[in-house]
């Protein structure tokens, strides 16, 4: 310990040999790492100096003692910038040190709806159905006519439906890949159909003309409701995690007879009853049903011999109720800040 009590002599041989052996490490700290060890050891707050700082009680003593530390931060100083000097010395002219770590570009990742159809291509695939990729641009009769939509039907009219000409829209639903699918090969058949999908709808927080679909179809002898149940009960556990509870309600569509919807319990608060759900523990998914025998004709299939079930969701909703989103429109901003999330 430097000693306060100059009267013998004691404290000046210590301070110089303490200032001696101090300098001596910073002089010899060959990188930013030791000088730092050295500095810390010698002017850090556990220091012998510091603590003998400290315990000054008269002036003189303070003053000596301040000068000393006065040295030794000019002296680490000039060999800070010594190492500094010789760092960009190595680097050369163009300032690059190829003996510094590099560092790594930014990276991105797959949009969120990009990262929920995989998952759900996942899915499918682990049950054995095949992923067929449909068209954008489809014919009037694979998009109503084929699917056993009348003729009056409301969808087809132009203030719902981008037509291209009288024979030639943009998709409303990716149901006519099924149809396409089914044109060109014969049953048994299990198959999941993923993609856009194009109607005249309002922009707002819960609809977009532009959205994401998924649709599967299974045809084979047999096959009934309870399919169909067991099915999207795999599926929206396989999703959304956890065990979820599927609750089906009759409804109509023109291409499945009988049709249901089906609910399930919310992901949130698992059925208690929640704002997302707005406390009535189900949330709403999608449309399904056994497909009618008119479809069934419509493609050269024997609805005595095949039956099949078809159920189809919105990709962009399955997203919004996952993580709770406030705007589907959020999906097409680019903003980074909200991306980046997931």
């Amino acid at each position: 310990m430097v000693q306060s009590d100059e009267s013998t002599g004691s404290g000046a041989v210590e301070m110089a040999a303490l200032e001696a052996e101090a300098t001596q490490a910073i002089a010899a700290a060959s990188s930013a790492d030791e000088l730092e060890e050295a500095r810390v050891r010698y002017l850090g707050r556990r220091s012998e100096l510091k603590q003998a700082l400290r315990q000054v009680r008269d002036r003189e003593t303070g003053m000596v003692l301040n000068s000393l530390r006065d040295r030794l931060e000019a002296a680490h100083e000039a060999r800070r910038a010594e190492l500094e000097r010789a760092g960009r010395a190595t680097a050369g002219e163009d300032g690059f040190d190829p003996t510094l770590p590099g560092e790594a570009p930014p990276r991105g990742s797959l949009h969120l709806l990009t990262q929920l159809r995989r998952r759900i291509e996942d899915v499918f695939l682990g049950l054995g159905y095949e992923v067929y990729d449909g068209r954008e641009v489809e014919t009037v009769w694979h998009n109503f006519d084929a699917l056993n939509q009348p003729e009056a039907h409301p969808s087809r009219d132009p203030r719902d439906t981008f037509y291209v000409d009288e024979d030639t829209l943009l998709r409303t639903h990716t149901s006519p890949s099924q149809i396409r699918a089914m044109l060109d090969r014969q049953p048994p058949l299990y198959l999941v159909s993923l993609g856009r999908v194009y109607r005249r709808d309002a922009l707002d927080a819960t609809h977009t003309p532009v959205f994401h679909q998924v649709e599967a179809l299974a045809v084979d002898r047999d096959i009934t409701l309870a399919d169909l149940r067991g099915t999207v009960e795999h599926f929206t556990s396989a999703v959304f995690g956890g065990r979820r509870e599927i609750r089906m309600r009759t409804s109509f569509f023109p291409f499945t007879e009988p049709s249901v919807e089906f609910d399930m319990t919310c992901y949130l608060c698992d059925g208690a009853g929640c704002a997302v759900c707005k406390h009535s523990g189900w949330i709403e998914m999608g449309g399904a049903g056994v497909v009618d025998p008119n479809v069934f004709e419509s493609v050269g299939y024997d609805p005595e011999e095949w039956s099949g079930f078809a159920f189809g969701l919105g990709i962009d909703r399955i997203a919004f109720n996952r993580h709770g989103l406030p705007d589907l429109r959020l999906f097409w901003e680019n903003d980074i800040r909200f991306l980046e999330q997931f």
